[in-house]
């Protein structure tokens, strides 16, 4: 059972990852679009930012209603960022290490 415990957390703890990794891109492209590096035309740039946006939206949008935009500036992917590795770092490991202490 343990192992099924430690291979579920495991698992959460690469989704918030790949999370993490989702946001950054989706900033970075983002600003690739708004500085006209690459423009949204492309087929395959289109559907990349789309995907990017579907996925990393419903985190975002919360966050972005709370907290404005400075000067033009979206500060809410480092906020999200921030609190998506204070739960993969902290909060896993201390609800991991509670629900195996529960079956020992």
């Amino acid at each position: 059972m343990i192992a099924i415990i430690q291979f579920i957390f495991f698992i959460i703890g690469a989704l918030i990852e790949l999370l993490i990794w989702a946001i950054i891109i989706n900033a970075i492209l983002s600003w690739l679009v708004a500085f006209d590096v690459i423009n949204l035309r492309n087929r395959f740039v289109y559907n990349v930012a789309n995907f990017l946006d579907r996925v990393t939206a419903p985190i975002m949008r919360p966050v972005q209603r709370i907290i404005p935009t400075l000067g033009g500036v979206d500060i809410s992917p480092i906020i999200v960022i921030l609190i998506l590795m204070g739960l993969q770092r902290f909060l896993l490991p201390a609800l991991q290490g509670a629900l195996i202490g529960a079956f020992i």
